[in-house]
């Protein structure tokens, strides 16, 4: 089973997805945010994820653009694999790029990254629920770095709705099942 869960900012996307997943079954969940030390509010924000997770919980820090699809490879039958979320995921792949300014060189390394998470996505083994932001329903940002994350994420969002058994959007807190 995967599971595509969507929805803005403090819309309840974090926390529905781990209610998708068994407190009792083997789980990993998988971070995406870089931390930095400089910003208290960004890691307060951390913490309050991870009070919330249950002690059972194996937590493995993604920093590096391929430990989400590391992880996938390695979940079995019977492991749960959350990844949240792919908004930070992706704003790391970019950054580590360089592809903010719409270098060719750069958005081919982000694409490589991007194929490499959908394929691990579709061909593991294990219930994988994933956290996305849904960008694509507001303003057209004003910047072309705003313009390129938004593109950048609605394809991926799209990309791993087309091979997730179910998709979700959360709106206010409350869930709508698309698929």
């Amino acid at each position: 089973m995967r599971s595509l869960v969507l929805g803005g900012a403090r819309s309840g996307k974090s926390a529905h997805a781990e209610g998708l997943v068994p407190e009792d079954a083997p789980v990993t969940y998988v971070a995406t945010a870089r931390r930095d030390p400089s910003d208290a509010e960004w890691n307060e924000r951390i913490a309050a994820h991870v009070a919330r997770r249950p002690a059972a919980w194996r937590t493995v820090e993604a920093p590096d653009p391929a430990s989400p699809r590391r992880v996938l490879a390695e979940a079995g039958d019977g492991d749960h694999v959350l990844v949240d979320d792919l908004a930070t995921w992706l704003t790391g792949v970019l950054d580590d790029a360089g592809a903010w300014e719409r270098d060719r060189a750069a958005l081919a390394v982000v694409a490589e990254h991007c194929d490499a998470l959908v394929t691990a996505v579709s061909e593991g083994s294990g219930h994988v629920v994933l956290v996305s932001a849904e960008v694509g329903l507001g303003v057209v940002p004003e910047t072309r770095s705003g313009r390129l994350f938004r593109d950048e994420l609605g394809s991926l969002n799209a990309r791993l709705a087309a091979v997730c058994d179910e998709v979700l959007l959360l709106v206010a807190g409350c869930p709508l099942r698309i698929r």
